[in-house]
């Protein structure tokens, strides 16, 4: 029971009848505020504790360091640590720990470890809250390695792993892909006769999913209900969002409807899960079917939500329903953000609505929202796909010099844009300026390249140029490889080329 109010009520009303109050009393109240993120109330506590004469215990301060990290005051929790240990204190496991987890929290790994060795070094100890504190720090920050080691060292002193630290580790190996890692950590986990929770389990089924092997996820829950422990919302919103990624949405739609039969509420995470893969399966009616039953049932769609649904409408080029959406959700108070403008933005400019796509950029622009690399480079390309290429090149030498700055797609697009027209010079001349602007060149700008060179029978500078990038370590793709193919077996140039290459 945690009452803090109901408590600073009481010690207000010891006050006003006259009982005085002692250290123990005044710890409790600050601890109150504390918890209550009212931590200055809390400091105003201390300063009435010292003018009344009463000496801080260690339990004080580390109440007040509490109060601090709970507010992600971290630096100031840093100081006041530093005036107790001044003051002549000696700082406990659970003042350590809180500093630790304050550091690890605001992701200053580094310095929480530094302050691990402290401990180390004056006899305190650390225990497996604060190992588990710094293995799950550095897993999140991807240090994957290095949080392996502090497992073996944490073990190496006879302290045993808990579920939470296994639990954190099997889901950074699942993130990086080390599955033989996470299974074998799984395993140890079982053998060692520490359960894995429902999180546990979660974590391995959400990554299962991701990589498609939906069937052992499967198995996993099924384990769960086995042996007592209950899949939870998010283990089931993976399994959806698993069936979902390989496009099986019947079976993602089972796993929906039978969530609440299990007495589990459905969130707006689950609906925008099955919303996603309906719209990546271009099932928009079932889609809005599903969208429509979210507000019956308590929920409100987000932000996301009718990002995703403009999307899927945009793509098979349903944009009065698109637009529609993007109305209803400014009806209904939300805010569209970059995503919203980009999506029907693209939809819009690949279905060659052009004059709507410049007056909903614009739209965006008086909005507030400053338009990104991303946002151009759709409006570019879709005066490509119009056929405007000075107005795309004017743009483009606007961002290129006021920004932002284009990155290899934009520039791949002009280059693709410039050979289709047969201004070759102008696209080879824009490719070499690419690195000196800052944009080192990929496969995808080799590719570009050449086969606008392939395309215009330019066949001295597209050997030129697959000699280049196969030197830089690219490789051709189906497109290039194709029309190299098809110009090997051409009677006319296939063995010049062919010699033209061996040369370079």
């Amino acid at each position: 029971m945690k009452h803090y109010e109901t408590a600073v009520s009481l010690l207000r009303q010891m006050e006003l009848l006259g009982i005085g109050g002692n250290v123990i009393t005044f710890s409790i109240l600050l601890n109150c505020f504390c918890r209550l993120h009212h931590v200055d109330f809390g400091f105003s506590v201390f300063g009435k504790m010292l003018k009344l004469g009463f000496q801080p215990t260690l339990v004080t301060f580390s109440t007040l360091i509490n109060g601090l990290c709970i507010e992600g005051k971290i630096d100031q929790a840093v100081r006041l640590f530093d005036d107790m240990v001044e003051q002549g204190f000696q700082p406990d496991l659970i003042t350590y720990s809180t500093i630790v987890n304050g550091l690890c929290k605001r992701g200053d790994c580094t310095r929480a470890i530094r302050l691990l060795r402290i401990m180390e070094e004056r006899g305190c100890g650390p225990d497996i809250v604060t190992y588990s504190t710094i293995i799950d720090s550095l897993c999140k920050d991807n240090y994957v390695l290095e949080a392996l080691q502090f497992f073996s060292e944490m073990r190496a002193k006879g302290i045993p792993p808990n579920v939470v630290t296994y639990t954190c580790l099997i889901h950074a190996m699942c993130n990086s892909g080390k599955w033989k890692e996470a299974t074998r950590l799984f395993k140890e986990m079982v053998a060692t006769n520490c359960k894995p929770d429902v999180f546990t389990y979660s974590t391995m089924v959400d990554a299962l999913c991701k990589e498609g092997r939906i069937l052992e996820a499967h198995q996993i829950v099924e384990k769960m209900i086995q042996i007592g422990v209950e899949p939870n919302i998010f283990t089931y919103s993976s399994l959806i969002d698993g069936y979902c990624l390989r496009g099986e949405m019947d079976e993602a739609r089972k796993v929906f409807y039978s969530i609440t039969r299990k007495g589990i509420e459905l969130n707006i995470v689950s609906y925008n899960i099955i919303i996603n893969g309906y719209c990546k399966a271009k099932r928009m009616d079932e889609a809005m079917e599903v969208f429509h039953e979210m507000t019956p049932n308590g929920l409100v769609p987000d932000v996301i939500t009718y990002n995703t649904l403009m999307g899927g409408m945009s793509k098979i080029g349903r944009l009065v329903v698109a637009r529609e959406l993007f109305n209803k959700m400014c009806a209904f108070g939300l805010v569209p953000n970059m995503v919203t403008y980009s999506t029907l933005l693209d939809g819009l400019c690949k279905h060659g609505h052009l004059r709507e796509a410049v007056e909903l950029f614009h739209e965006m622009k008086s909005s507030g929202l400053e338009p990104t690399i991303v946002s151009y480079t759709i409006l570019l390309h879709g005066l490509c796909r119009v056929g405007q290429l000075e107005a795309a090149r004017k743009l483009f030498g606007a961002l290129r010099e006021k920004g932002p700055q284009p990155g290899v797609y934009t520039y791949s697009i002009m280059i693709k844009e410039l050979c289709r027209e047969g201004l070759l010079d102008d696209a080879y001349e824009l490719f070499g300026k690419m690195e000196v602007d800052g944009c080192m060149r990929n496969s995808w700008s080799y590719n570009k390249m050449i086969q606008g060179f392939l395309y215009n029978k330019d066949i001295t500078r597209a050997a030129k140029v697959i000699s280049e990038m196969v030197r830089r370590g690219y490789s051709a793709d189906a497109s290039t490889t194709a029309m190299v193919v098809d110009l090997l077996y051409s009677d006319s140039v296939g063995k010049y080329f062919y010699e033209l290459v061996e040369k370079l």
